[in-house]
């Protein structure tokens, strides 16, 4: 089995931790007598010659033909490992760009096809499946590998290996050059979309997709029969999907990456498997995350759910509904119906249906939440997030709560019932993080927020609290001039945060003496940081003296440094030939579909503008017409992110009197 493994040079090849040298050692260790050491030698190879892909390393050629002895020797308890590296690095080799790819590859890859080949005879079924996931992965033409496939095709008994050798002739088939079995092969996979077992019609379905992307669509009906019926648990044992039914509803929903929502519905339609309600819950997520279309055909099936018996299923119904927020308001006294269900998800954070019941009322506005998180604040047990998370903008949602802080950010509202508890919570909190999300909260309120002032007093006194105190104060705004003296004592003792006293005693005296001093005391060289560039802004003409300066910054590379640059020289200036271009540079994607969370700022600060931003306007006309969710994360954000900036946009129109349309 090692012949030749000593005569290479391993230490002059590199894997992703560096040499190569440990490799021998390493592939040694997978024949050994300890199963455990052998298993860590096997995934330590994988992650050692693949870790997460993006190139091919020089040890993988090299490692080539004795990882392929593993796979075919028949005692090797690490082969099923072994094969799963390789597939990766057949797979991945067909991605990466030439500069990536070891050049050794592609002619070990060649040498090494026959013994490949040779795995679809093993005598284990669960070999056979990885050896028709390893053909279909790889970059060799059809005209080498279908002879092989359609050879074990045809004699190929296992129900599961028989799937794994489908999708492999698909891959197959469409490599050029082909070879004479290409046109017989698309033949064999056109008849089997009729074959008896649903699973297999499946797998059709998918091979053939490629080279017929409107399949799909045209078959909805088998694609629903086959991921709907008890056969689908057979994908969990092929090599190419492993994956039941939630794996396989992604996997085929994937098939119709577009906004239609017949797949979604169809799965929606009462099931009596739990996994399959939840799975088809977790499938409309990810189409409603994607697109807005599909809102109205989603809706009743989403307000259906909410008696399920199933926790998970109920739990993502209602989640979803807070998620689509307004747009669901229709729906309200079903979610405020809720309120009662206490059951609790499965998860690390046992999160319950009353709290997603909870953030929904808040996204509707509906006050029936209110004592309910007044009971959470108090300090009831609760799966709400701990802090602010962020999830990436990805095909599938993420089903999570936000924190407390950001739920209270919708209820200004209905800030006076709240109050109270809050007050409470400033007054006994010893957490400095916390006061920071809870002073957040009354800045998002601002005057509504006034009844809290006396604590924010008290807070003004601490060293340690004062800060937090300060920027809730900038929020409220002159209803906290009780608050003048505390904060001139302040600005007076000097030291790193004396100009956020400054700061803030002008937000609530509106006395502009002590911030613009301490902007004079900036260094007047460089750029001025964001945080500068936001206060220089808010007081207008009165810092006409950095004019100069900002000008030069409406030109920064850094986009969040143009936009706020040239917010601030408007409002000092009013120059609009400068910063107008330097707004509509940060927005120009948002034509286009794409969102950054720099652009809600920028279109705000346009509107702020008015009509002078009809350029603006123009470009962005056709922005409230488009389908897909403007959006840069994922989760429940990814929504309100795409209601902000559709209305800010709808705002900016509005502003230049509809002089924004296309072409006008």
């Amino acid at each position: 089995m090692w012949a030749g493994l000593d005569s290479v040079d391993w230490a002059g090849l590199e894997h992703n931790y560096g040499s190569a040298e440990d490799v021998p050692g390493l592939l040694r260790r997978c024949t050994g007598p300890n199963p455990d050491d052998a298993n860590s030698a096997a995934f330590d190879l994988l992650n050692h010659l693949f870790h997460q892909g993006g190139w091919i390393c020089s040890a993988a050629p090299a490692a080539l033909p004795f990882l392929l002895r593993l796979a075919a020797a028949p005692n090797v308890p690490t082969r099923r490992t072994v094969l799963e590296l390789l597939v990766r690095l057949a797979a991945e080799a067909g991605q990466v760009v030439e500069k990536f790819l070891d050049p050794g590859w592609q002619p070990a890859w060649e040498r090494a096809l026959p013994e490949v080949l040779a795995l679809l005879t093993d005598p284990e079924p669960e070999i056979r499946r990885a050896a028709a996931d390893l053909i279909g992965a790889c970059g060799s033409p059809g005209e080498f590998t279908l002879p092989a496939l359609l050879r074990c095709w045809r004699s190929e008994a296992d129900p599961a290996t028989r799937l794994d050798l489908i999708l492999a002739l698909g891959g197959a088939a469409r490599r050029e050059p082909a070879g004479v079995d290409a046109a017989g092969t698309f033949d064999l996979l056109r008849e089997l979309l009729d074959a008896s077992d649903a699973q297999i019609r499946l797998a059709a379905v998918h091979t053939l997709t490629p080279c017929d992307p409107t399949l799909p669509a045209r078959r909805l009906d088998l694609l629903l029969e086959a991921v709907r019926e008890p056969g689908v648990e057979l994908w969990r044992r092929t090599s190419s999907v492993e994956a039941g039914v939630q794996g396989v509803l992604r996997w085929t929903a994937a098939l119709n990456p577009g906004p239609c929502p017949a797949f979604a519905l169809g799965l929606l339609v009462d099931h009596s498997d739990e996994e399959q309600r939840v799975g088809a819950l977790v499938q409309a997520g990810g189409l409603l995350a994607q697109w807005r279309s599909p809102t109205a055909a989603i809706l009743p099936r989403l307000v259906a759910r909410l008696d399920d018996p199933a926790t998970e299923v109920r739990f993502r119904a209602v989640e979803l509904l807070a998620c689509l927020g307004p747009a669901a308001a229709a729906h309200v006294d079903e979610v405020a119906a809720m309120i009662g269900d206490s059951a609790a998800r499965a998860t690390g954070k046992r999160e319950k249906v009353v709290e997603a019941a909870l953030w929904a009322l808040a996204r509707m506005n509906d006050p029936r939440c209110v004592q309910g998180l007044i009971e959470v604040m108090a300090g009831s047990p609760s799966g709400f997030a701990s802090n602010s998370g962020h999830y990436p903008a990805e095909s599938w949602h993420h089903a999570v709560l936000p924190s407390v802080p950001e739920v209270l950010g919708y209820l200004s509202d209905h800030a006076e019932p709240l109050l109270p508890t809050i007050r409470e919570q400033l007054d006994g909190a010893t957490d400095v993080s916390v006061l920071d999300r809870l002073c957040a909260v009354l800045a998002d309120w601002g005057p509504a927020a006034k009844a809290a002032v006396p604590q924010l007093l008290g807070l003004l006194e601490d060293d340690r609290t004062w800060t937090a105190a300060a920027k809730a104060l900038v929020g409220i705004g002159s209803a906290g001039s009780s608050a003048q003296d505390l904060l001139l004592a302040r600005w007076g003792t000097g030291g790193p945060d004396a100009e956020i006293a400054a700061w803030t005693y002008w937000k609530v005296s509106g006395e502009p003496g002590p911030a613009l001093e301490a902007l004079r005391r900036a260094p007047d060289e460089g750029s001025i940081p964001r945080p500068v560039l936001l206060k220089l802004a808010d007081l207008g003409s009165l810092a006409a003296e950095h004019a100069d300066r900002l000008r030069v910054m409406t030109a920064d590379t850094d986009p969040w440094t143009r936009i706020e640059a040239a917010h601030a020289l408007w409002a000092v200036t009013g120059d609009t030939d400068s910063t107008v271009p330097a707004l509509i540079s940060a927005v120009r994607g948002l034509a286009e579909g794409t969102y950054r969370p720099v652009m809600l700022p920028a279109v705000h600060y346009l509107v702020r503008i008015g009509r002078a931003a009809r350029p603006a306007a123009q470009l962005l006309g056709s922005v409230s017409a488009g389908d897909h969710r403007l959006r840069s994360d994922g989760g429940w954000r990814g929504f309100t992110q795409d209601e902000t900036i559709r209305t800010a946009v709808e705002a900016l129109l509005t502003v230049c009197e509809g002089q924004s349309s296309p072409g006008s």
